[in-house]
């Protein structure tokens, strides 16, 4: 299953609050994302059938393999579009939400090559 924009936002999101607290479940997607609980719930629905996440008894939303790797891979173009974003001079709060934006369509070889920027100047 090819994940959308949309799918890879919900995946980094449920990433993000595993690694603050570990026990997620779809109240705490709809609540940090600002979504309604229906969306989280479809969304959820979707992630669930493509083998991305599993969800207990107790409504507890894990990662499958495939899903960690795919959230991991998100998030950390998310940090490194903010990290260079802001290391040019933008807000911090403006990076943060441009990189959200960036992270869906920047190539492998763009984000190499901002990464090795990022690197050098450290």
């Amino acid at each position: 299953m090819h994940l959308q924009e949309s799918g890879e936002m919900y995946l980094e999101t449920i990433f993000v609050l595993t690694k603050k607290g570990g026990f997620v479940r779809s109240i705490d997607v709809s609540e940090y994302m600002g979504y309604s609980k229906p969306s989280v719930s479809r969304a959820i629905g979707l992630l669930k059938n493509g083998g991305y996440i599993t969800v207990g008894a107790d409504g507890a939303i894990e990662l499958t393999d495939v899903g960690y790797e795919v959230s991991e891979r998100i998030y950390e173009r998310h940090t490194v579009l903010t990290e260079f974003l802001t290391h040019i001079g933008v807000n911090p709060d403006v990076a943060a939400e441009d990189a959200c934006k960036l992270e869906h369509c920047v190539s492998d070889e763009s984000l190499a090559a901002i990464k090795k920027h990022l690197e050098n100047i450290k």
